[in-house]
C-alpha cells in the first residue's frame, strides 16, 4: 500500500522543506514529492504542522524500562530497550554490554539472535564496550573482568560466537595487539577507542590502523593537556576520528559540547549511553537526580533518551536542530556503514520516521 504523509514538515537529513510529502510502499521510501502531486491511490496520514524526521540511532544503552540487559541478556529485555528506545523517538539501536563475564557475553549474542530470529525489531547489533580496556579509565566498569593483551585465539572464540552480531566493540587500543585490531577488522566490527589511558601517539596510531571512532568523547580516555594532548587531543586534531558524546550535561558540561562542536563539525555523533535502576546487580544503578551512579557516587550512566539529547544540544548548547538531528541519525548511521539506508528521509531509504511538535516532543 502507498502511504502519504502530508501536512508538515519534512527534514531529509539535509534540510527542512515544506509543502512537501513523503511517498513510501510498505517500509521503503519512494520519493518526496509536492502535495499537489499525491498519487489518488495514496492512503493519507497527516502530520498536522508538526516535523516528521528519520528515526533516531542509539549505538549505546545498556537497558531500559527497569531491565538491564547489559547484565541480564534476554530476549525480554531487548524487547524493553527497544520500547524504552522508542519512546525517545530511536527506532534503531544497539544494545551494549559493559565489561563483564564470557558467559554474560555470550548470552547477550545469543539474545540478540533469538531476538532477530522471533521478529524483534530495532536491533542493529551489539555493542561490547569492553572487556579490553585500560585498569586506569575503567571508570564504573568491574576491574575482575578487564582482559589486557589478549591472544587472538581467545578473541576469535569470542568473535566465531559472535559472528554477524558483534558489530561494534569499545576497547582501549594500548592493550590490544595489532593482530587483534585486525582480526576484529577482518570480522566487520566497528573498533571504537574508549576507557583508554592511550598518549597522543598511540591514539594517533590506532587511527592509523584503522580505528576511526571513539566511545563518550572526555569520559574514561586521557585528556587533553598542555604537553600531553593525550586521546582527547588525538581526536580533535585528526579527521578521520568520528566520537560520540552523552548530552546530558554531567558526563560532559554543555559549554564544553559546544566548543567540541565548533572543532568536530560533523565528527561528533549522540549516544544515550542509558542504563536503567539495577540496584542488586554486579552493576549496581542507582538514580540520582537525573543520572545513574554507583554505590560508591562514580558517574554510571545516563538517563537520557535520544530525543532529549537532541533538545539538549539545541537549548542548552546552541546547537542548530537540523544539526541536531543529524549528530542523531545521519552521523551514526555513517559510523556503522549504513548511511545508504538509514538516517535520512530520501528515496529508498527505510521508512523509519519521528514526529516532532515545536518543543521537540516525540
Amino acid at each position: 500500500m502507498i502511504t502519504a504523509y502530508h501536512n508538515g514538515r519534512i527534514f531529509t537529513g539535509d534540510e527542512i522543506v515544506e509543502n512537501s510529502c513523503v511517498l513510501t510502499e510498505g517500509n521503503t521510501i519512494l520519493d518526496i514529492i509536492e502535495d499537489s502531486d499525491i498519487p489518488s491511490i495514496a492512503s493519507l496520514i497527516d502530520l498536522k504542522g508538526k516535523l516528521l524526521a528519520p528515526t533516531l540511532i542509539d549505538l549505546q544503552i545498556y537497558g531500559g524500562n527497569g531491565e538491564m540487559f547489559g547484565e541480564y541478556p534476554s530476549v525480554q529485555n531487548l524487547e524493553n530497550t527497544y520500547h524504552y528506545c522508542l519512546s525517545g523517538g530511536a527506532g534503531y539501536f544497539m544494545p551494549t554490554v559493559a565489561t563483564n563475564s564470557d558467559k554474560t557475553m555470550h548470552d547477550a549474542i545469543q539474545a540478540v539472535k533469538d531476538y532477530w530470529q522471533q521478529g524483534g525489531k530495532g536491533v542493529l547489533g551489539l555493542h561490547l564496550e569492553g572487556p579490553y580496556i585500560n585498569m586506569e579509565k575503567r571508570g564504573a566498569h568491574l576491574k575482575q573482568f578487564i582482559k589486557n593483551d589478549p591472544s587472538v585465539s581467545d578473541v576469535k572464540k569470542l568473535l566465531d560466537a559472535g559472528k554477524d552480531v558483534i558489530k561494534m566493540m569499545t576497547l582501549a587500543p594500548e592493550v590490544v595487539s595489532d593482530d587483534v585490531i585486525s582480526l576484529l577488522q577482518d570480522y566487520g566490527v566497528t573498533i571504537s577507542m574508549g576507557h583508554t589511558n592511550a598518549t597522543y601517539e598511540q591514539a594517533k596510531l590506532a587511527v592509523e590502523k584503522g580505528i576511526h571512532a571513539a566511545t563518550h568523547l572526555f569520559n574514561a580516555m586521557s585528556p587533553l593537556r598542555h604537553r600531553a594532548p593525550g586521546v582527547v587531543g588525538a581526536i580533535f586534531d585528526d579527521d578521520k576520528i568520528t566520537t560520540s558524546v552523552v548530552a546530558d550535561g554531567h558526563h560532559v558540561d554543555f559549554s564544553v559540547i559546544g566548543i567540541s562542536k565548533k572543532v568536530l563539525l560533523e565528527r561528533m555523533f549522540l549516544i544515550t549511553d542509558a542504563v536503567t535502576e539495577n540496584l542488586n546487580g554486579l552493576y549496581s544503578h542507582r538514580l540520582q537526580g537525573d543520572k545513574y551512579v554507583i554505590a560508591d557516587g562514580t558517574l554510571s550512566g545516563s538517563a537520557l533518551t535520544m530525543v532529549k539529547a537532541v533538545r539538549n544540544c539545541v537549548e542548552k548548547v546552541g546547537i542548530p536542530l537540523e544539526e541536531a538531528l543529524r549528530m542523531a541519525s545521519v552521523y551514526p548511521a555513517r559510523v556503522m556503514g549504513l548511511d545508504n539506508r538509514l538516517g535520512k528521509i530520501a528515496k529508498g531509504y527505510e521508512a523509519n520516521f519521528i514526529l516532532l511538535d515545536e518543543e521537540l516532543n516525540c
